[in-house]
């Protein structure tokens, strides 16, 4: 099913490695991924890398004509992480203005591999979706089954009672770009769906 264009699934955050890791499928992972993002129309929202899976996602996006939104933070591009061959290039202060920026530009936030600036940052939407600050969905890509010690692990937290087993439920899980996709967009159609706050 591909993403209609009355979908309010209009653009994609996705955070991910900015190293290729030990799986070189994981780049080619990274590659599809934004190259079917860019083909169903939709924007690609990143942190602005230029290396590892970060890379891989925007180039997948750029050669299929696709726009690509990055934001970055001025250290990193004094290091001379990022890439500014972009739709949109946002040079920020901060770490936590290059985040912000990313969550109002995206309708739906996507986790490919990567450490652990990727798992601070859709562990802060997924937060902020169940206390309520926003009804944007979020999701994993579960390339090979990269984050399923992740999730075994989160479902031990809730067995312990610090997380409701339905924000668990609630995160998208799949295993190709395609149906995550799909799924973010069908998430994104049901209004008014809302996590009662709480962990």
């Amino acid at each position: 099913m591909s993403t209609s264009s009355q979908s309010p699934l209009r653009s994609v955050a996705v955070f991910c490695g900015s190293t290729p890791g030990k799986n070189p499928g994981l780049m080619d992972a990274a590659y599809e991924a934004g190259r079917v993002i860019a083909e169903r129309g939709l924007v690609l929202v990143y942190g602005a890398g230029g290396g590892g899976l970060m890379g891989a996602v925007s180039q997948g996006a750029l050669d299929a004509g696709g726009e690509v939104v990055g934001f970055i933070p001025t250290l990193m591009v004094e290091r001379e992480w990022g890439r500014s061959d972009l739709t949109e290039f946002h040079v920020v202060d901060t770490m936590h203005t290059r985040k912000a920026g990313m969550a109002e530009r995206a309708d739906a936030f996507l986790a490919l591999p990567g450490g652990l600036g990727t798992l601070e940052e859709i562990f802060e939407v997924w937060t902020w979706r169940t206390i309520g600050y926003h009804s944007k969905p979020v999701g994993f890509l579960d390339v090979d089954g990269f984050w399923r010690p992740l999730l075994d692990a989160l479902r031990g937290i809730s067995d312990a009672g610090f997380v409701r087993g339905s924000v668990i439920d609630d995160a998208v899980v799949e295993p190709t770009i395609e149906r995550a996709l799909d799924a973010l967009a069908a998430r994104c159609t049901v209004t008014g769906q809302q996590l009662r706050p709480g962990f």
